[in-house]
């Protein structure tokens, strides 16, 4: 993805860097103005990115790294900013250590191909058929944690004792 000019203080690995919203699980296009004449690389599934601008359906996010583009913010998913209902206890819903095992078995199993690929010890259509269907999304703010649930499609939000559903990739009704 090309990078937009962005103000002073907008260079790689941004201090304090707080998404706003995650990509989409099947990416999005990027371009670097909000006209749609010169495509860049896509964001990539899942990726957390921070809403920096909005021109109608047009969106200028950044990346943790620095990197900025404009895309459809229509289709950008919300990451909330806090607990649900700020200010009351979450409600526990499940303990965030069983979806965090989950996570790190799929990064285990990703890491393991990757080993595999780098090493020689497997071609590239073997790396993709040994990884089709991995999904994991994880964002970690000091004392916040937000995980990607692939099983049950939507993300969580942890404070560290106790877990909530926030936001869905589904729209409404459970449609994609």
């Amino acid at each position: 993805m090309s990078t937009v000019p962005m103000a002073p203080g907008g260079a790689s690995g941004i201090p304090g860097f707080l998404p706003t919203h995650v990509v989409p699980p099947d990416g999005l296009a990027t371009w670097t103005a909000p006209d749609g004449a010169e495509p860049t690389a896509p964001l990539d599934p899942l990726l957390p990115v921070r809403l920096v601008e909005r021109r109608g359906d047009w969106g200028q996010v950044l990346c943790s790294n620095g990197w900025a583009a404009w895309t459809d913010a229509r289709l950008l998913v919300v990451l909330p900013q806090g607990p649900p209902a700020a200010g009351g206890p979450l409600v526990r819903t499940e303990d965030a250590r069983t979806l965090l095992t989950r996570v790190q078995e799929t990064l285990g199993q990703y890491r393991r191909a990757m080993e595999d690929l780098a090493a020689g010890r497997t071609d590239t259509e073997t790396f993709g058929r040994t990884t089709r269907g991995l999904r994991v999304g994880a964002v970690v703010d000091g004392d916040a944690l937000w995980l990607y649930d692939a099983e049950r499609d939507l993300w969580c939000y942890c404070d560290g004792t106790a877990m909530a559903a926030l936001a869905s990739t589904a729209g409404p009704g459970g449609d994609r």
